[in-house]
């Protein structure tokens, strides 16, 4: 018997069509298929609408299963229902856009229908989109590093938000990583924020050697502490969220008393409804201890009279910086990267550079760039067995792998960080294998037009 196309449910009140129920959606490790996505999600839905609701959303939509790469969709679909509001946002580059926001349980399986595997909501309200009311901590580590510092450095931050009279509600992101989320009145705008999430980052990293606050990749180590993940239109998943992991991995809310002690691994689709029924959500209060930014807009005002001044901002925003100095982007169109630098050294060493182009002071050598992931890792294996002398002195962490987004596309490009092989013995840059870089084209017609 062939099975449904479709399938109902109802969920608060409302009848929500699920498409293609039986779509597999996880097959590398756990098999689960959409409508299991759906029935994880209503499971723990009260924790999942505790960081989502009133909260415009960005659709990362998983339409092939979590194998497969996502696209974003920062506008409403046209089949939006009436009954499911949407709140208008205006972006650094002047555009704007009619997003979905999410209330109740309904929503909720509306949304993860389209293929939500995760949830990624603004730090803003529906009520205010102007003043973020949600302080975002991202510790990120470096390949290479262990787990039990990943848990020391959210200590060290959970150490200087008590300091700061804030409180820090951890959870594991899902992948290798920890997030704390810092609940505050919506009294700042974004760039202040953004420069007190700045300010806890550096001061960190004063306190603990395993912390970094380097924007550029090649120059971090240990765990990154992304503070511009508060930078506006910046988004990160939430509670709850499903990560495309082979285990089918939950970003999951912890107690502080957990932090040092949990395995990340042990968090899933499979496994967190049943803790969810048990402890219920550990984040409930997170509303009823909202905070104030003054002691770390106190501590960046120190730094700044340090003459420690601001750091890069993402690649998309008007306001650009080279080598911690202020620039002028060009007027043209740039496509938007997880790490904003120049995505082509061989492109760019035929012709000058466009003014404000950073140029990174570490030996960095790109070795491959493709849409294809794969493809991008079967070009650094071809590298390495070219130069294995070389290999041999490079560190885990000197391989860089840079996820880069576009508004309708993603690419890969794999980099080497030189720095450890004796400069005698440095391969030189060549043309990378495999060179397919999407931005090509654009870069070729920006430079055209300067």
């Amino acid at each position: 018997m062939a099975k449904s196309e479709e399938e109902w449910i109802e969920v608060a009140g409302r009848s929500i069509r699920i498409s293609n129920p039986h779509k597999p959606y996880f097959t590398s490790g756990v098999q689960l298929s959409k409508i299991d996505i759906v029935r994880y999600y209503l499971s723990v839905a009260e924790g999942a609408l505790n960081g989502i609701r009133n909260r415009p959303i960005v659709l990362k939509r998983f339409v092939d299963g979590a194998e497969k790469e996502p696209f974003y969709q920062k506008r409403a679909p046209s089949d939006t229902p009436d009954w499911l509001r949407t709140v208008t946002l205006s972006f650094p580059s002047g555009r704007t856009a009619e997003e979905v926001v999410v209330d109740d349980a309904a929503g909720l399986a509306w949304i993860v229908n389209l293929g939500c595997i995760e949830l990624h909501p603004h730090a803003v309200t529906a009520d205010d989109l102007d003043h973020p009311n949600e302080l975002r901590i991202d510790l990120d580590p470096q390949p290479g590093v262990a787990w039990g510092d990943v848990c020391s450095v959210a200590m060290q931050v959970k150490s200087l938000l008590d300091e700061a009279g804030l409180v820090g509600w951890p959870k594991t992101s899902g992948s290798r990583g920890i997030h704390i989320n810092v609940r505050i009145h919506p009294r700042w705008s974004f760039t202040d924020v953004r420069r007190a999430a700045l300010a806890l980052a550096r001061e960190v990293e004063r306190r603990h050697p395993m912390a970094s606050s380097k924007w550029w990749k090649e120059e971090r180590h240990g765990v990154f502490l992304d503070y511009n993940q508060n930078a506006k239109d910046r988004t990160t998943c939430s509670a709850y969220s499903v990560r495309p992991l082979p285990d089918a991995r939950v970003s999951t809310p912890l107690a502080w008393d957990e932090v040092m002690h949990c395995d990340p691994s042990e968090f899933t689709v499979l496994t967190v409804p049943e803790r969810f029924s048990k402890i219920g959500d550990p984040q409930a209060a997170m509303d009823q201890n909202a905070g104030l930014l003054d002691a770390l807009l106190e501590m960046a005002s120190r730094d700044e009279a340090n003459g420690i001044g601001d750091a890069p901002w993402p690649p998309h925003f008007k306001k650009q910086w080279n080598e911690g100095k202020r620039v002028q982007p060009s007027k043209a169109k740039k496509p938007n990267t997880e790490e904003g630098e120049d995505a082509d050294p061989v492109a760019s060493a035929k012709k000058p550079r466009a003014t404000g182009r950073r140029k990174s002071t570490m030996p960095l050598l790109v070795i491959a760039q493709s849409p294809d992931k794969a493809a991008a890792q079967a070009g650094l294996d071809r590298w390495k067995q070219k130069y294995p002398e070389a290999v041999k002195h490079l560190a885990e962490d000197d391989i860089l792998v840079d996820r880069m987004r576009g508004s309708a596309y993603v690419w890969y490009r794999i980099r080497v960080n030189l720095h450890h092989v004796p400069e005698g013995m440095r391969p030189l840059q060549e043309a990378p294998d495999p060179d397919d870089d999407p931005t090509r084209a654009w870069r070729s017609e920006a430079g055209e037009k300067e």
